[in-house]
């Protein structure tokens, strides 16, 4: 079922899950002003859609995933403030926060040039697959620019060397790099991105929702506590007493498929 879809985004949901599509090809799909605000508006909504049990994030096109923010639209080049403002300031949230604090499990899918704000894009998903032409990273010290939100998250997920290289000198690194470096979990050819990145989602969509969302939860809320204070943690919905406990133990013993209902 198409929820929306208009000339920069493609929203969708079937069968339990929301697909959020980039559709400026020819633009290697820099987000705009109007993208921006859309993709919020996207994840924000599939954030709260109990319907909704995971998100998959792509793009059209076979050149990049994401080449950053639109600096031409900004209109930087001109010398103007135009799109520019300080990081998480201002009266609306941060694209990449709402993205990474989107309650559903979320999977990007990418490919080609993934540069700027198409890699904390990235970084804000959960999961990230990638076809092997992929070249990611943060040139913004080649352009005076800033990547905050990516100065927080890559040294999150890459050895703390590698997000200070990458960032200092702002050059790209391949597939083979970013899987060995842990920036996707693993690679397919671009050919094959689509199938396995479906694959993957409905893997995940497969399963209990609670029990899903629980692990996102507890994994966001207790990465920077000591283990002694994690374990204690009690974040996100608890599957332990859900009706979808029982019919998963249900369902295992009868063997059958469970019939999960989120709650």
């Amino acid at each position: 079922m198409t929820e929306r879809s208009d000339q920069e985004l493609i929203v969708e949901v079937r069968d339990r899950v929301g697909y959020i599509t980039l559709n400026r090809p020819k633009q290697l799909n820099a987000l705009s002003s109007g993208l921006h605000a859309n993709l919020a508006e996207a994840f924000d909504r599939f954030s709260a859609d109990s319907s909704v049990w995971a998100v998959l994030l792509r793009a059209n096109g076979d050149r990049a995933f994401c080449a950053g923010a639109d600096l031409k639209e900004a209109g930087l080049a001109q010398g103007d403030r135009g799109m520019a403002k300080v990081p998480m300031t201002g009266m609306t949230r941060n694209l990449f926060e709402i993205v990474m604090e989107c309650s559903k499990p979320t999977v990007a899918a990418l490919f080609g040039w993934t540069l700027g704000a198409g890699c904390e894009l990235a970084l804000a998903c959960d999961v990230r697959i990638a076809a092997d032409n992929l070249r990611i990273g943060l040139p913004e010290a080649k352009r005076g620019l800033g990547a905050n939100f990516g100065a927080q998250l890559l040294p999150r997920v890459a050895p703390r060397s590698v997000a200070f290289q990458m960032l200092y000198t702002g050059e790209a690194i391949d597939a083979d790099d970013a899987l060995r470096w842990g920036l996707v979990s693993e690679l397919t050819s671009a050919i094959e991105l689509a199938e396995r990145a479906e694959a993957l989602i409905r893997s995940i969509a497969a399963n209990a929702p609670l029990t899903t969302q629980r692990y996102k939860s507890m994994i966001t809320s207790g990465a920077d506590l000591p283990v002694a204070a994690a374990l204690r943690l009690n974040a996100g919905p608890s599957p332990y007493l859900s009706q979808d406990r029982q019919e998963g133990v249900a369902a295992f013993l009868e063997k059958r498929l469970p019939r999960w209902q989120g709650r």
